[in-house]
């Protein structure tokens, strides 16, 4: 019983450091898994991967509630935040194109939710980070402040968005702050924006895998998921502060080669020593 809770708390730090920095929580949920087994059904542990993010998501909604709550009370009345309002619009649209993709969520889970394909994303995104950062060096960004992102903005993000739905390894932080930046975004609005975006895409995708698990727990698979959470949540809240104030000053190339490294690795373990 230690031993799994101790898994459990490995895998809720792993959860808490890998969804907010640009290198793939499901992916590196997915390796670890591989390494370190919970003692559970493979059905739960399906389930487990997309829940297990709801400690982290509810981080997001602590550090940022201020910024994202619509409403707001003034002269003691409760009125709507028209620029709150106008920013969850956004969201919602760059929502759109990864909810089209939900129902082929199985397939994409079968055909790639491996470690060799997982680690070819790690590795692709990696060299993409590099290029990318290298190109915008000395650009100035267009958009320096959440607000200032438009309607069309948004929409693109979400459609970087789409590609960390269908790979696992490629990273949802990872594909909308990429995204972010090509689109004219400064790295820590991209950041931000991504936060904000993680919370629909995150509660809608583990709801939808609870619904599909049929809330069927064991008192020990209850236990698990709840440590694992509640660990992502503490972890997450010191990470989200580190990315934050670690972009103001540096780019993200030391995302990029960890990616690279970490994805040969795994490429060089599944090949050779597995």
């Amino acid at each position: 019983m230690m031993i799994e809770i101790l898994k459990a708390i490995i895998l809720g730090i792993v959860e808490g450091i890998t969804e907010w920095l640009p290198i793939s929580s499901t992916g590196h949920i997915i390796l670890v898994d591989e390494l370190i087994k919970l003692n559970v059904s493979s059905e739960f542990m399906s389930m487990f991967k997309i829940v297990i993010q709801l400690g982290a998501i509810l981080a997001v909604v602590v550090l940022f509630w201020n910024d994202i709550f619509p409403f707001e009370k003034r002269d003691g009345k409760v009125v709507a935040n028209r620029e709150k309002f106008s920013l969850w619009g956004k969201i919602i649209i760059a929502c759109i194109p990864a909810a089209l993709i939900i129902p082929f969520d199985d397939v994409f889970e079968e055909k790639f939710h491996k470690p060799i394909p997982i680690a070819l994303a790690l590795i692709i995104v990696g060299i993409l980070f590099i290029i990318v950062e290298n190109k915008n060096k000395d650009k100035v960004p267009k958009v320096k402040d959440v607000k200032s992102i438009s309607y069309r903005i948004a929409f693109y993000i979400g459609v970087f968005q789409l590609f960390a739905g269908i790979f696992p390894g490629v990273s949802r932080s990872g594909s909308t702050i990429l995204g972010g930046i090509l689109l004219g975004l400064s790295r820590t609005v991209a950041a931000e924006f991504t936060f904000y975006l993680a919370i629909p895409v995150m509660f809608g995708a583990s709801f939808l895998k609870l619904l599909k698990f049929g809330f069927s727990f064991t008192s020990f698979e209850l236990m698990i998921l709840l440590i694992s959470s509640v660990v992502s949540f503490v972890v997450s809240i010191l990470t989200i502060k580190f990315l934050l104030s670690y972009v103001k000053r540096h780019d993200f190339k030391v995302f990029g080669w960890y990616r690279i490294a970490l994805g040969i690795i795994v490429i060089l373990y599944f090949t050779f020593l597995k």
